[in-house]
């Protein structure tokens, strides 16, 4: 379905499609979100930010020249083509059927639930409204991760054995956002379930995970765990590992590693810059990237591009409604999996 077959209004000179985006959410991935689009990335105008805490929606329209609108009246809105749900996961699902019904384009951020019947609930209505949808992988983006699904894709690293995923955290959430994220599974490794798929390029059929307590005992008072490793098994016979912490004292720790029958491909950790010194007695390198924002602002930037030229272009969504459901699939069956203590097929979740 292309965006002209939704009804979206698309010129044949790609540099002059500008979208009228309302960004729903002016929290901390609303209001970096909103700055994209207003300054760093062409083909979008902010027209109107919407949040429950007026301030926030105020602050944001301010620093980009949007409107302050009531969540309803954003949706509704005749000068609004696309909006962007950047509000608390909890909001999501009303949203996404609210906005498909009024024939927006639909940038989601992840998850859209917590609960695989809401996430089907969801992704229904944007079949039902035939709107493009996109949900925020942003890590499909980053420009050393995707390297490496091209080196699977193109056949650089023969047939795919082995996909390792590393992702640290450089220090622990506090408890209280924790008892409302739905988890490590679901908050913090669903990038990594969602980065498996689309390098390995095959679904996740079989989960075993385990994990424990090791950074912050309050993360398990809050019925949680602050270190886990999953193992994954893919339809084609594809092992995925990942490892997660909450903790990395050394900084950001991101990497991604493809083994197979030709070799490896491989993204590495991004330190602050690239210099490094060496003398007779020791070698000094920069540190890592301390905040996500940092390691990841490219990614970003590029995700609202591919999400720019998919809504110009048609064709398939660069992370659509499958990759939706299947992080949520995968990460569900993770946590059942780490109760349970045993592997977890994903037809056992939905």
């Amino acid at each position: 379905m292309s965006a002209r077959d939704a009804g979206f209004a698309v010129t044949t000179d790609k540099t002059t499609v500008v979208r009228r985006i309302g960004v729903l959410g002016c929290g901390r991935i609303g209001r970096m979100h909103a700055d994209i689009l207003a300054t760093q990335v062409p083909g979008f105008e902010v027209v109107a930010v919407a949040d429950v805490v007026p301030a926030a929606a105020e602050a944001v329209a301010a620093a980009t020249g949007a409107r302050v609108s009531a969540i309803d009246e954003l949706i509704g809105a005749d000068d609004i083509d696309t909006v962007a749900i950047c509000t608390s996961t909890d909001t999501h699902v009303e949203l996404v059927v609210k906005a498909a019904a009024a024939g927006k384009a639909i940038f989601c951020e992840k998850p859209v639930s917590l609960d695989i019947g809401l996430v089907d609930t969801a992704l229904a209505a944007v079949e039902q409204a035939g709107v493009p949808f996109m949900i925020g992988f942003n890590r499909r983006f980053d420009p050393g991760h995707k390297s490496v699904r091209d080196a699977v894709t193109g056949g650089t690293v023969g047939d795919i054995h082995l996909l390792r995923v590393t992702s640290r955290d450089p220090a622990p959430p506090p408890p209280e956002y924790v008892a409302v994220s739905g988890g490590i599974f679901l908050d913090m490794m669903i990038h990594d379930f969602d980065m498996a798929r689309y390098v390995v390029g095959s679904d996740v059929v079989s989960v075993y995970a385990t994990g424990a307590v090791r950074v912050d005992p309050r993360i398990g008072e809050a019925g949680d765990i602050d270190t886990a490793i999953a193992v994954l098994t893919h339809a084609d016979g594809t092992i995925t590992t990942i490892d997660n912490s909450r903790e990395a004292v050394y900084g950001y720790d991101q990497r991604v590693e493809a083994f197979g029958s030709g070799g490896m491909a491989v993204s590495d950790n991004q330190p602050v810059h690239h210099g490094w010194s060496m003398t007779r007695e020791s070698r000094g390198a920069q540190p890592l990237a301390w905040f996500f924002l940092d390691r990841y602002m490219e990614s970003y930037r590029a995700e609202w591009r591919a999400f720019h030229a998919y809504l110009a272009d048609g064709g398939p969504s660069p992370a659509g409604v499958d990759a939706a459901r299947a992080c949520t699939l995968a990460a569900l069956a993770a946590k059942r999996s780490w109760r349970e203590g045993r592997p977890v097929r994903t037809d056992e979740i939905g």
